[in-house]
């Protein structure tokens, strides 16, 4: 690391610029360095098709990991559910910031609700998850698999705000009903305007490390206790390092990729960590959900609290709801 410049790697589009952005604001005020922030391009930038086709999560995050470790970069800023829960040797997840809202939220022509969408209505995603739920609650709706950023997703929805006035071209604008998007992601491009409707628990748990931010840089510079190492300590939010530590050790001992609908949200009230977790069939005519806390307010406590979850949804017959290679177990 240079003794004047950090240097903050992240991926190069609005949204992921924009968060980085804050938390490099917040890193250089708590450690009184400057900061360059280095877009990376990745896999997953260059890539077309369904996500879950191209290796998952790990598409985002393998490039700016290599980054840290070859020293172009001293910190890569992840959206944390683009985190492979895989550790790589020589990095350290130095800090999980305070979390943003973790809710999916609808985007929707007219401000029409979930509820009051009309039947048959084409909704827009590009994840299992999303879709499996949003089947779970209106099995007459039409999933459409959509890519791209956060603009030229929202673009697809005739007349919300902040879209261009345009005729419907299908397959790239005006042509759906609605899109469901992370509302910390729309939060953080000034886009919330666009939301009609908060997707509340009951009705579609978030991914693992939704509207949470990870922080990794190479281990030895933690290690070394300097002035990186001490501003990540500062950034970094126990009570979120908690949650998130709980919904990736569930989502490791289910060995559950991207392509899997698992959605999981784990929070501390008082004196325990809640963590509740749905597995739901592709089509979602079959669902499991289950909730579990425990009293271990340790990043030990919370990893066993994920495992135990997991188990007992494996032990419930997951496996047979969705391609869950920790059932094989």
């Amino acid at each position: 690391m240079s003794e004047t410049t950090v240097k903050i790697g992240t991926r190069g589009s609005r949204l992921a610029l924009s968060q980085t952005g804050q938390i490099t604001e917040r890193l250089r005020a708590v450690g009184g360095f400057d900061a360059q922030i280095v877009p990376i391009k990745t896999d997953g930038d260059i890539l077309t098709g369904p996500l879950s086709q191209m290796g998952g999560t790990g598409v985002f995050a393998a490039e700016l990991r290599a980054a840290v470790l070859d020293g172009r970069v001293d910190v890569a800023v992840h959206s944390l559910k683009d985190l492979p829960t895989v550790a790589v040797p020589g990095l350290t997840l130095a800090a999980v910031p305070v979390r943003a809202d973790a809710r999916d939220a609808l985007c929707s022509r007219d401000g029409l609700t979930l509820t009051e969408l009309p039947q048959g209505a084409s909704v827009g995603t590009g994840s299992p998850r999303r879709a499996a739920q949003l089947l779970a609650a209106r099995p007459d709706l039409r999933i459409v698999d959509i890519r791209g950023n956060v603009d030229t997703r929202l673009a697809r929805v005739p007349g919300l705000p902040g879209n261009a006035a345009s005729d419907p071209v299908p397959g790239k604008v005006g042509d759906l009903d609605a899109v469901v998007l992370a509302a910390a992601g729309l939060t953080r491009i000034e886009r919330l305007d666009t939301v009609t409707e908060f997707l509340e628990a009951d009705v579609m748990l978030p991914a693992p490390g939704q509207g949470a931010l990870a922080l990794e840089c190479r281990t030895a510079d933690v290690e070394l206790g300097g002035v990186l190492g001490q501003a990540l300590a500062a950034v970094d939010h126990h009570d979120t390092r908690l949650a998130v530590t709980a919904e990736r050790g569930l989502l490791a001992r289910l060995e559950a990729g991207c392509s899997a609908p698992v959605g999981a949200f784990a929070y501390r009230k008082g004196s325990m960590l809640f963590l509740e977790a749905v597995v739901n069939s592709l089509d979602g005519t079959r669902t499991m959900r289950v909730k579990k806390a425990t009293d271990g307010l340790t990043t030990v406590g919370a990893t066993l609290l994920g495992i135990e979850l997991a188990e007992e949804l494996l032990d419930g017959g997951a496996g047979d709801l969705a391609d869950l290679a920790g059932s094989a177990k």
